[in-house]
């Protein structure tokens, strides 16, 4: 068995000094595991925004619009413009009194499912 070779992992051959940019690997992270209860109550959210649109001004209704993107469940969204989108939305139920109590509910919900952000 002389001579057998047995090569395990990476195997480089490099000829020249100049221009050598190493191994490039192109594996990307694996993606962050979305919590199952977060993604259900972004859900719940959505759906009971849906429900307080009409019942808004046009212009909350916008702002809620423009917020509603931002509010996900994805573990690598931006967590400060998360934030700002769903005190938007609860500032916006709570100006509605009893009918947004349920979205303010939702969004205190998200909030201790993010551990407060």
């Amino acid at each position: 068995m002389s001579g057998d070779t047995y090569h395990f992992g990476d195997n480089v051959t490099m000829h020249g000094g100049t221009g050598n940019t190493g191994i490039v690997k192109n594996q990307g992270v694996p993606a962050a595991p979305v919590s199952p209860a977060l993604e259900s109550a972004v859900a719940d959210l959505h759906r009971l925004v849906e429900a307080l649109r009409g019942q808004v001004p046009a212009a909350s209704a916008q702002a809620i619009d423009d917020s509603l993107p931002a509010i996900t469940a994805d573990a690598t969204a931006a967590t400060p413009e998360r934030h700002r989108a769903l005190m938007a939305v609860a500032g916006i139920a709570a100006t509605v009194g009893a009918v947004g109590q349920p979205v303010l509910e939702a969004v205190n919900k998200i909030l201790g499912l993010l551990g407060g952000q």
